[in-house]
């Protein structure tokens, strides 16, 4: 059996700010997140368009959770310097 393989990525919003999740179907999110379909966040209710400007593999949920934890911490630059190196 295959592993799923999860995705820790960033959405921009109309104003800027940067929102970050994991998922295992990145785009499905950013339609979540939209309000194309059903699921989408709270946090992110009418701040669109939204855009998704990073996402990268990770091996499992849990190595996923922990990147996400550990980019939340960074700085907004820092976040915009991770993206410009994609």
């Amino acid at each position: 059996m295959t592993a799923i393989p999860w995705f820790l990525y960033m959405i921009r919003t109309a104003t800027g700010q940067l929102y970050t999740g994991i998922s295992t179907d990145p785009a499905r999110r950013l339609r979540q997140h939209n309000g194309e379909l059903r699921g989408g966040a709270k946090a992110l209710r009418g701040k669109g368009p939204l855009k998704l400007v990073y996402q990268q593999a990770m091996a499992d949920r849990a190595t996923a959770s922990k990147a996400e934890y550990q980019l939340k911490q960074l700085s907004k630059a820092a976040k915009e310097q991770r993206i410009s190196e994609q």
